[in-house]
């Protein structure tokens, strides 16, 4: 079963929710946004620029189309709030993250550095996380360290 999976929040409650949360914390700056089917959550906090790009789901894909068990074809409107349900959902996965990685920073658990690095913005657009990705996926099937540059 996966948080929040029947959830009743709106997705415009929840983005009102996640800035307020980032409000709490300090943040100096917030954006929202979407692309298709990315949605994405910038903000500024302690000098850093973290973003979350958050994967929607695909309104085509079976499981919005079809019913579950007979497998029969749903309406247009059923298949829509079956698709309205799982994005939801998403959303009130990523407030619960981004809410318990501020907390735990705050209580001193964790640094915000150590806990939003993957998603902390490089200068040029990118995140930590797509920056590494590729370069630990080569560590492991070379089974040795990237080379160092000379000092």
């Amino acid at each position: 079963m996966q948080y929040a999976e029947k959830t009743t929040v709106s997705v415009e409650k929840t983005k009102a929710e996640i800035e307020r949360i980032l409000q709490k914390y300090g943040a100096e700056q917030f954006i929202h946004g979407w692309d298709a089917n990315k949605a994405v959550v910038m903000f500024r906090l302690g000098g850093r620029q973290i973003k979350f790009v958050l994967i929607l789901p695909d309104k085509n894909d079976a499981s919005f189309q079809l019913t579950p068990g007979r497998q029969r074809k749903r309406s247009t409107e059923a298949a829509f709030r079956a698709w309205e349900q799982a994005c939801r959902q998403r959303w009130r996965a990523l407030c619960l993250v981004i809410k318990a990685k501020l907390e735990a920073v705050e209580s001193g658990i964790t640094t915000l550095d150590d806990e939003f690095m993957a998603h902390i913005m490089l200068p040029d657009g990118s995140t930590v996380a797509e920056f590494m990705g590729p370069q630990i996926q080569i560590a492991y099937e070379k089974g040795e360290m990237p080379k160092l540059l000379p000092l």
